[in-house]
């Protein structure tokens, strides 16, 4: 082959992979964003858990931090659900926690999700997929 063949098969090869690469992370992306629509609040960002509870569950809405007869704590107990708090990473402990505050309270399971950059949508989207009849709410903390 010749010199300028090469360096044109190059650069076809460049290509082909780097369009394989915007289509994988096209694709990617689309994942991230949930299916449903989801109650979403804008709040500061980099604050702690207990900031975020104290800010989304206000006297007049439900109990902060309810204490179960087990000594466990319902982050926020109102009148419709048992709500856990956690940051989007700790979306599995916090599906299994609301679960359990469920079947100690009667109500039913709500986790409140608080995503901390975009990519955090990929959290949600595995906790859609649990499909256990938890309800999600979102914070946007970025």
């Amino acid at each position: 082959m010749t010199r300028k063949r090469k360096q044109s098969n190059k650069i076809i090869h460049f290509l082909i992979i780097f369009l394989m690469m915007a289509t994988g992370v096209y694709y990617f992306g689309l994942n991230y964003v949930p299916q449903k629509w989801y109650e979403t609040q804008e709040m500061m960002p980099r604050q702690v858990e207990s900031y975020y509870v104290n800010q989304w569950c206000t006297s007049d809405f439900g109990r902060r931090e309810a204490v179960l007869w087990d000594l466990t704590r319902v982050d926020c107990l109102t009148k419709d659900y048992a709500i856990e708090f956690d940051f989007a990473k700790k979306w599995a402990e916090s599906a299994g926690q609301s679960l359990y505050y469920s079947k100690m309270t009667g109500k039913p399971p709500a986790v409140v999700l608080i995503l901390t950059s975009f990519t955090d949508y990929r959290y949600v989207k595995r906790l859609e997929r649990l499909d256990t009849g938890i309800k999600i709410f979102l914070i946007k903390a970025f």
